[in-house]
């Protein structure tokens, strides 16, 4: 494998640093004076779905939390800890759980071969295989059976979202939290709001 010039990225957020003074005099300065980001999103860490990239953020705009699958463990103090500030600190209102079709971390707790320390992690997406078995097994392809996999984890992630302390709490305390299920294609660069494709009505997901 060929050495990456890592020095490359150091080099052009120095020109970003000086091109964004110059059209915006002050950004900075604003940014320092604290966030207050419109949503919380759980994405997975791999690199070809980066949200700020994909979703046109700036700066401020996102509180982001990223890991294998974005799952939401209820043993992960990571996530949950992200979760109470962004809710109780922050104050935000919406959630966004962000899949991707093609997700390693899916077709790998699929293959269910013996992978180490990760298949702790991903037992969360065989217990959605499990309670999806029939499901999937009617899916003929095995690329539309994974993408499949992919959207019912996004919509399983939501499900254990709402069985956190942090937002029975919120909603106990009459506070709204609308949860959000996207699912990013990089064959078309286009996010799918499941919620649409399948019909879920907003006091559900």
């Amino acid at each position: 494998m060929c050495q990456i010039d890592l020095n490359k990225y150091l080099e052009y957020n120095k020109q970003w640093a000086a091109e964004t003074l110059a059209s915006q005099e002050g950004y900075f300065d604003t940014l320092k004076e604290g966030q207050s980001p419109k949503a919380l999103l759980l994405g997975c860490s791999d690199s070809r779905v980066s949200p700020s990239k994909v979703l046109g953020t700036d700066l401020g705009d996102l509180f982001i939390h990223r890991n294998i699958a974005n799952l939401v463990s209820h043993t992960d103090l990571n996530f949950l800890s992200v979760m109470q500030y962004a809710v109780e600190n922050l104050g935000i209102k919406d959630i966004i759980v962000y899949g991707h079709y093609g997700c390693g971390g899916i077709k790998t707790a699929y293959e269910n071969n013996n992978n180490g320390l990760i298949d702790n992690w991903l037992a969360t997406i065989k217990d959605v295989i499990r309670h999806h078995k029939a499901e999937l097994n009617l899916i003929a392809d095995e690329n539309e059976r994974l993408n499949k996999l992919v959207e019912l984890n996004v919509l399983e992630q939501i499900q254990n979202i709402k069985q956190t302390s942090v937002y029975k709490k919120a909603i106990a305390k009459g506070e709204k939290i609308n949860l959000h299920a996207w699912v990013f294609d990089f064959s078309t660069g286009l996010v799918h709001d499941l919620k649409k494709k399948y019909n879920i009505v907003p006091a559900t997901a």
